[in-house]
């Protein structure tokens, strides 16, 4: 019996180690698709002048970052079920992505015109950001609310890391 424990607990830290490895995979892929989304992101909301533009921003930098996510999760980060037609894997991954699009979205919202704007913590916090940033002499290229904004899309991009990572392990991935 104990030979068959010692077998099981090596198959359960394959596993383990299996899984971290996936982990830090999509970390990396993930990390590579939040600055492509950071990026546009942020030279769209310089460049969009309107009180909603940084959800037309959010869904601009989401949106391009998608395709390079897709194309590189299915590569290098989770193995696709066999059989599975490659159009129909992306539809999946796109429907994913755009309930994850959704939630990032209503999170900028809520941080934003919600909690920001109304005053209260994380106005507070942003204020004292911005004014400790001033006072170190370092130069940020955004005003309080566009901070605010991208504060935002930091928490938010954490957030739907996880359901991306947890939706596509479940969904898309081939089990064993």
């Amino acid at each position: 019996m104990e030979n068959k424990e010692s077998t099981f607990a090596v198959t359960k830290e394959e596993k383990k180690g299996k899984l971290l490895k996936q982990i830090l995979k999509f970390g990396v892929v993930g990390g590579i698709s939040f600055i492509i989304d950071y990026v546009i992101y942020t030279i769209a909301l310089k460049s969009i002048h309107w009180e909603y533009g940084y959800m037309i921003a959010g869904v601009l930098g989401f949106s391009i970052s998608l395709i390079f996510n897709y194309l590189a999760s299915m590569r290098f980060v989770f193995e696709s079920k066999e059989g599975v037609d490659k159009r129909q894997e992306f539809v999946i991954f796109l429907v994913l992505s755009l309930i994850g699009m959704a939630l990032n979205s209503l999170i900028l919202w809520i941080w934003v015109d919600g909690l920001y704007a109304r005053g209260g913590w994380i106005a507070g916090m942003n204020d004292w950001l911005f004014d400790l940033l001033e006072r170190l002499h370092l130069k940020i290229a955004a005003t309080p609310a566009e901070l605010a904004a991208l504060i935002a899309k930091i928490v938010a991009t954490a957030i739907v890391m996880v359901y991306n990572f947890i939706t596509r392990k479940l969904i898309l991935e081939k089990k064993d």
